[in-house]
């Protein structure tokens, strides 16, 4: 069974602006791999990371929805020493530093799939994960 981490912007996706069709598309992969996690078929890693960036939300009720949706992870990260060597290698490549830290976390819980939807992010690459927008992991997987 595949193991996934979703970063921070493609939990907040389905917040985003859906006039814009790559959002609407993405929002929609997001929430099918959601689906997924619930229904079982996916296993999905949370972070502290994850919670850092989701406490500082202004808004309630996407901040309480993401909340409730780190329920359904089967593993949690905490911060540890392995991550922040990990996260620091990682910056090396370009990376920003919340960005690495998620991206150490994913490896940490040995992730399969670390799914963003931030360009940037999405230019990393490794052998120790597949780094994927939304859409790309529902064409890879076949769902």
């Amino acid at each position: 069974m595949e193991k996934v981490y979703l970063d921070n912007c493609a939990l907040n996706r389905p917040y985003d602006d859906q006039t814009q069709i790559r959002i609407t598309l993405e929002t929609e992969a997001k929430l099918h791999i959601q689906a997924c996690i619930v229904k079982g078929d996916m296993e999905m890693a949370w972070s502290y990371m994850l919670n850092f960036e989701n406490s500082k939300n202004t808004n309630v009720a996407k901040k309480n929805a993401i909340s409730a949706f780190s329920k359904n992870a089967k593993q949690k990260i905490m911060a540890n020493e392995n991550i922040i060597k990990n996260a620091n290698e990682i910056k090396k490549t370009g990376i920003k530093d919340a960005d690495a830290l998620h991206i150490a976390c994913a490896i940490e819980a040995k992730c399969d799939y670390f799914i963003t939807t931030d360009d940037r992010v999405l230019k990393y690459s490794s052998d120790k994960i597949s780094v994927l927008d939304p859409i790309d992991l529902i064409k890879k997987l076949k769902r």
